[in-house]
């Protein structure tokens, strides 16, 4: 199998377009920097007291969901109707939530899990993936992991991964309790909807031949089984997968050696998936 990266690498800089600050000023939440407020919303943010200088402060961190409601009612951004913990850094515990909606205006950090679905058969490795329902309102029919999502507030990575993984593929606890952590992928996006500044967190799941994933809540139109060199070629030659589906696919073709993490090519390829490109 090739190791040309320059089909992968096209991947990893689609999501990374964002210069930080590129002339969006700080947020601060509780006295600790926090994000880059969208142009679009600080003169409203000024009007309700929040300016400081040349950046934007809350000094009650409490307060942010109410004013990111306020946003949604003005028109700023569609509302998800799901609340988001807000950490100042990605390591920090939560200080405050809002809608998943308003993250990209405020430029918070968001995290999502990703898990590869992988059957290793005689004649090679297979991947699960699944299509997006034609209803969904960002990447509609594009494929996607056997089980994405958010990370919603109160939960932790490892429960919102299980949560998503019986409404979306139905994957009962009992199977889901094999799945392990595999990598943290981060991305700085600039996006219609604002600066998106995403950590995924990747899971690995080796299932049997004996369990079939069936959609179970609309978010999926159907599930295929891939093998891995076809998964290899739509990443590398199309745009066929959502737009984080690629980065987490092509860290899994580094860890499994399709692509040489040795290699110039595959150090490259790991510096842009994992470097840390969100600091404030």
């Amino acid at each position: 199998m090739s190791n040309a990266a320059d089909g992968f690498m096209r991947h990893i800089e689609a999501c990374n377009t964002a210069v930080l600050p590129g002339g969006r000023p700080v947020f601060r939440l509780g006295g600790e920097a926090a994000g880059y407020i969208d142009p679009r919303i600080a003169p409203e943010l000024g009007r309700l007291g929040l300016a400081d200088g040349a950046a934007f402060s809350l000094t009650d961190p409490s307060r942010l969901e109410a004013i990111g409601q306020r946003l949604a009612d003005e028109g700023f951004y569609r509302s998800h109707h799901e609340l988001f913990d807000v950490r100042t850094a990605e390591d920090r515990p939560p200080v405050a939530r809002i809608d998943r909606g308003a993250l990209p205006l405020f430029g918070l950090i968001a995290t999502g899990v990703h898990l590869n679905g992988l059957v290793r058969r005689e004649d090679g490795l297979h991947l699960w993936v699944g299509r997006r329902s034609a209803g969904k309102r960002l990447d509609p029919g594009k494929l996607d992991h056997l089980v994405a999502g958010g990370v919603s507030a109160g939960l932790t990575p490892d429960a919102a991964l299980f949560k998503e993984a019986g409404e979306e593929a139905s994957l009962p606890p009992e199977i889901m309790k094999n799945a392990r952590h595999a990598g943290t992928i981060r991305y700085a996006l600039d996006r219609p909807e604002g600066l998106r500044r995403d950590l995924l967190i990747c899971y690995d799941l080796v299932l049997t031949d004996l369990f079939t994933p069936e959609p179970a809540d609309g978010e999926v139109e159907e599930f295929l089984l891939l093998p891995i060199a076809e998964v290899f070629r739509l990443v590398r030659d199309t745009d066929e997968f959502k737009f984080n589906v690629n980065l987490v696919l092509i860290d899994l073709f580094l860890r499994e050696g399709l692509i040489d993490p040795q290699s110039a090519e595959g150090r490259r390829l790991r510096s842009g998936l994992h470097g840390d490109r969100s600091v404030l």
